[in-house]
């Protein structure tokens, strides 16, 4: 588990309240069975007057809220209550499963101990033009660890810090960083030049061992450059795996915003298909 990662920022969160000396409940979803709204392990902050993370949404969190401030009121030391909550005939929610919380006084132990989710990718993104930027920005709030890559550092935007599991790579030449990758890796290539996409993307399909692999572009670019693979002797059954044009089917329009959420949702569909159980 990474401890670097997005998910993190709700032990950040913890953390900052218990320095500051702000009374807390932490609420876990600690078991579930049948249809649920989040998974075991979920958890959520709340504070007198702030909430912090979510454990569904609807009137299961309304209550566990409600429930949270009651303690912090109530002025007991370290109180822990378990509630065993079937949705539908308790809580009218049509989920129809039913939920085990703790909520607990947030504690210093409770950051020893935080469980960090499994990254749902290695990603190498190359470009940090508009659509880039659009896609990182997206990844910010995902358990995944990205290295963001390219040879301009005055293209990388000057006013934004990406959270730790996002890793600005300023070097040239870029394609060399391919090798760097573990096995599995996912890659989106979207830089400035069609020369510059062409090396990068020879290099992936040459290592071979991808989990995914997209490339910007037109229905088009993908026949050039199907063409120059073909020339430079790279096996069929490989070039087949690369996505081009990038993005999940049916959603239009070319905003970086609009192809950053069509490609993070196929990104995201890939790390799903995976043959493991939890998809990552």
């Amino acid at each position: 588990m990474n401890a670097t990662g997005p998910a993190s920022a709700l032990a950040r969160a913890a953390g900052d309240w218990l320095a500051a000396g702000r009374e807390a409940v932490l609420v876990e979803v600690t078991a579930t069975r049948g249809s649920a709204p989040r998974e075991a392990g979920t958890r959520m902050l709340v504070g007198a007057d702030q909430v912090c993370g979510t454990i569904g949404g609807g009137h299961l969190e309304w209550r566990a809220i409600a429930d949270a401030r009651q303690m912090l009121a109530s002025g007991a030391a370290a109180p822990t209550i378990d509630q065993h909550i079937a949705l539908g005939p308790s809580l009218g929610q049509c989920c129809g499963g039913t939920v085990d919380l703790r909520l607990e006084r947030l504690q210093p132990h409770h950051l020893q101990a935080w469980p960090m989710p499994d990254e749902r990718f290695f990603l190498q993104l190359y470009g940090a033009g508009h659509v880039g930027r659009a896609i990182v920005a997206l990844l910010a709030g995902l358990p995944c660890r990205v290295q963001w890559i390219d040879e301009r550092e005055s293209e990388f935007p000057p006013d934004r810090a990406e959270p730790p599991h996002i890793e600005r790579v300023c070097v040239e030449p870029v394609q060399a960083e391919v090798d760097v990758a573990p096995p599995g890796a996912f890659y989106l290539v979207l830089t400035h030049s069609h020369d510059l996409d062409l090396a990068i993307a020879e290099a992936i399909l040459r290592r071979g061992d991808f989990g995914f692999f997209g490339l910007i572009g037109s229905a088009t670019k993908r026949a050039r450059f199907i063409h120059r693979f073909q020339q430079r002797g790279i096996a069929a059954d490989t070039i087949a795996r690369m996505s081009c044009p990038i993005g999940v089917p049916g959603i239009g329009g070319k905003e970086p915003e609009v192809l950053g959420v069509a490609v993070v949702a196929q990104l995201l569909q890939a790390a799903s298909a995976r043959p493991s159980s939890t998809g990552r």
